[in-house]
């Protein structure tokens, strides 16, 4: 079981990260949201924000930083692998240090950082605020400055003009202050953190809710028959069968799922996304495939559905075991709720793994397709497959190694492409040896499909 997740489903662990100057602040707005359990991560004079929030992220459902600075240090460094959000600089904590600004120093000249310009500009108008003069740090979206060129940049601006600093960074505000330049440190009040907090609950509860979705799965023995013939007795079979359902229940237990029978050497179960999810090693890898084929001989084929519905699922799983099937068994591929593939979810698989778009919408492609004996599953992915290397120029060989057939299937692939129009012959491949020149053929219908030209071999 997860460590992060409570007893409590209910509760939710969020993360956050914020100056000891704002954790009074953040507790007791934290109390309007009974749902959260935070764990705080408090950023003090040599605090390295990376171990900090490296040392939550793991143990929450969500992050919060208090401080936009701070973000924008932490997010380009940490591949997060749950929501993180920001309190931004730009609500009332904003017109409040405007506020108290006009009111001490006036607000003729301004200097600002780590605050968007036009956030300012907008509250200035709000004040009636007309003859001004801002002057903003340069370049902050593009890079993390120094805080030594930030202090620096309201100091000359102030020695200048007398421009009154307004900084989003507490370090740079303690700094100004030691060197008597007015400033004011932009704070979030109560309200930007409610909103802020708002949004990361409906962050988790969005991804809580998908994890509690109903997945759909279809197994499927591949070429069942041909396994059968090599025991001797209907007694023998019988055994198999039930060997087959006990390996399948045991797997299905792992999942929390249901199995049932359907008959003809066909099974369904029932589990929930987060489950497979973290069962599958994120899609991508199911022991289910080698243990039945090390231990009994036979192959199956998978195909697991995703959907809004249970109907939506259970034919989107319908879809993705015709994908296993038309890859030749032994792997598993599943379709999602906006009919996107993933496959083959298995790790010993000597296939790529892959993702694309299960619908073709064109119509004269999908007649050419059927011409040439193709459904439009097939089509759709082997165009996922071909144009993942950006190459459309092939010989036969060089296909038959691309799509895992043989160098016969790929030439009688061809042919038929050729007689529907859907490849062109582009030129001729001499080999070093005695021989005849290999035809280099041309995938013209990925090109029609993609609407754009792909480099070619």
């Amino acid at each position: 079981m997860d460590s992060k997740r409570g007893t409590n489903n209910s509760e939710i662990n969020i993360g956050i990260i914020c100056p000891e100057a704002l954790v009074d602040q953040t507790k007791d707005t934290l109390k309007s949201f009974p749902n959260f359990k935070p764990h705080f991560g408090i950023m003090g004079p040599g605090s390295m924000i990376s171990e900090v929030a490296r040392g939550l992220m793991y143990e929450v459902d969500v992050l919060m930083f208090t401080d936009y600075h701070l973000y924008k240090l932490a997010k380009p460094f940490i591949d997060f692998p749950i929501p993180v959000h920001h309190v931004p600089l730009m609500g009332t904590g904003l017109y409040r240090s405007l506020f108290l600004i006009k009111n001490q120093f006036g607000l003729t000249h301004l200097s600002v950082d780590t605050v968007e310009q036009k956030y300012v500009k907008k509250i200035l108008g709000e004040l009636s605020v007309k003859d001004y003069e801002l002057h903003v740090f340069p370049s902050f979206e593009k890079n993390t400055p120094l805080i030594d060129d930030i202090v620096t940049f309201h100091a000359d601006n102030f020695h200048r003009d007398g421009s009154v600093g307004l900084t989003g960074i507490e370090e740079v505000s303690r700094r100004l202050q030691a060197i008597h330049v007015p400033c004011q440190w932009v704070t979030p009040t109560h309200q930007d953190m409610i909103v802020s907090l708002e949004r990361a609950l409906l962050a988790t509860e969005t991804r809580r809710n998908k994890e509690a979705q109903i997945v759909f799965g279809l197994i499927n023995i591949d070429d069942f028959k041909r396994v059968a013939e090599k025991y001797q007795s209907e007694h023998d079979i019988q055994i198999l069968k039930l060997n087959i359902q006990q390996m399948l229940l045991d797997y299905i237990k792992q999942l929390d799922g249901h199995l049932i029978a359907l008959g003809g050497e066909e099974y369904s179960f029932i589990t929930t996304r987060g489950i497979f999810e973290r069962e599958t090693r994120g899609y991508k890898f199911i022991p289910l495939l080698q243990d039945t084929n090390q231990a009994m001989g036979i192959t199956l084929s998978i195909g697991v559905g995703f959907g809004t519905t249970a109907a939506e699922a259970g034919s989107h799983a319908r879809l993705a075991l015709r994908q296993a099937k038309d890859s030749g068994g032994d792997v598993c591929y599943i379709v999602r709720e906006n009919r996107s593939v993933l496959g083959p979810v298995d790790i010993t698989s000597n296939m790529h793994y892959e993702r694309y778009d299960l619908a073709i919408t064109d119509a004269e492609l999908l007649e050419k397709a059927e011409k040439a004996g193709m459904s439009a599953a097939y089509m759709t992915k082997l165009m996922a497959r071909v144009a993942r290397y950006g190459i459309i120029d092939y010989t036969a060989q060089e296909l038959a190694s691309t799509l895992n057939i043989t160098v016969r299937s790929a030439h009688r692939i061809l042919l038929k492409w050729m007689d529907v129009e859907l490849v062109d012959i582009v030129g001729e491949e001499k080999l070093t040896h005695k021989g005849r020149p290999r035809r280099i053929y041309r995938l013209s219908f990925i090109l029609d499909q993609s609407g754009k030209e792909l480099p070619t071999s």
